[in-house]
């Protein structure tokens, strides 16, 4: 019981450390209030205490009650370390084999589940460090490593080496830092664009060959199908 009262004092310090909004004259009341996620993450440490005691149906009658109040759905078997921090926490699920490290932080929407009926170890690993944005999905007995960056919407399906940014679905790593950083990096939004990059390197690529073609523009059909589309996007 130790343990756990020095988990749940290490989670209410994550709140303040990573959200500004519970930095207020009163913020300590405000959480201890009104953070579903920081309610969420309380009532698991107790179902868990109670879980690995072997004590039937009551950790999971618990865990039903804390998603109806909180919109946030932890396995009482699931292992979180300290400093656990779940931004707005509505519709977060976490499975049963999931084992979160220290420092992690989740926002609205993600998922920490399996991929089918197997049994065992079939849940995500999620090393320390880790920041999960809003809706993207972590699925089946894969490691995301340490520092690393999971963007918003991905669907992230194998493992993931330390100090990675990943993006996408299926995700991919977009960035990879030879330097872990020092400190809990939030900054989520700040993702490249895969996508974005190949159109852009795609067009340079059609300017380069442009460039080097030369040919009639009153005989080519190439150029009179740009400017018609040119034209109708004008009008």
């Amino acid at each position: 019981m130790i343990k756990t009262t020095f988990f749940i004092m290490k989670d209410f310090k994550a709140v303040f450390d990573r959200d500004p909004a519970a930095r207020s004259i009163l913020g300590w009341l405000e959480v201890l209030l009104t953070y579903s996620g920081f309610h969420a993450i309380v009532s698991h440490r107790i179902c868990h205490v109670l879980f690995k005691m072997k004590i039937p149906l009551v950790p999971r009658i618990l865990s039903q009650i804390t998603r109806f109040i909180t919109g946030v759905e932890i396995h009482p078997g699931a292992t979180i370390g300290e400093g656990f921090f779940i931004d707005h926490g509505m519709g977060v699920v976490i499975g049963e084999t999931t084992e979160i490290g220290n420092n992690v932080t989740l926002y609205q929407g993600v998922t920490l589940g399996g991929t089918g009926k197997e049994t065992g170890k079939r849940h995500p690993t999620l090393q320390d460090n880790v920041v999960v944005g809003a809706g993207a999905k972590i699925l089946g007995n894969i490691t995301i490593g340490k520092n690393v960056k999971v963007g918003a919407g991905s669907v992230v399906v194998r493992s993931i080496p330390d100090g990675c940014t990943v993006v996408g679905v299926p995700g991919m790593i977009v960035r990879q830092e030879g330097k872990l950083p020092s400190e809990i990096n939030l900054d989520h939004g700040d993702l490249p664009n895969p996508i974005r990059q190949r159109l852009i390197l795609l067009q340079k690529e059609i300017e380069c060959l442009s460039d080097h073609i030369k040919c009639d523009k009153d005989s080519c059909e190439v150029h009179k199908m740009v400017e018609k589309i040119t034209k109708n996007d004008k009008q």
